[in-house]
């Protein structure tokens, strides 16, 4: 999970440099902001921010994780390894739901 947390932390500065410049696009006008919506809006743009979504909720969940560690709670391994389970599966649950909460609201 550590790894995981790694990566998941690199996916987020790639992620804020798409959500900047896409900001920036919508600072410099209409025809701009209209072209950064048609990528946002493929099917690439998607997966890419669904991914991005993935990073910050796992990203946030093990940070929750390592909130519970510094309670002094959690330092067994079975408890570890059961963490760790947890965190990938709520991770992925709440990315989905948020996904599918969006796009009903859509």
């Amino acid at each position: 999970m550590s790894i995981a947390h790694r990566v998941t932390g690199t996916g987020l500065y790639l992620g804020t440099i798409l959500i900047a410049a896409w900001l920036v696009a919508a600072a410099s006008g209409p025809a701009a902001f209209d072209t950064a919506q048609a990528i946002a809006g493929s099917f690439l743009g998607r997966l890419v921010l669904f991914l991005y979504s993935f990073s910050l909720i796992h990203h946030m969940v093990g940070g929750l994780r390592h909130f519970v560690w510094d309670l002094g709670h959690g330092y067994d391994p079975q408890t570890r390894m059961n963490m760790a389970k947890f965190s990938v599966v709520v991770s992925a649950a709440l990315t989905v739901l948020i996904w599918i909460v969006a796009l009903v609201l859509r």
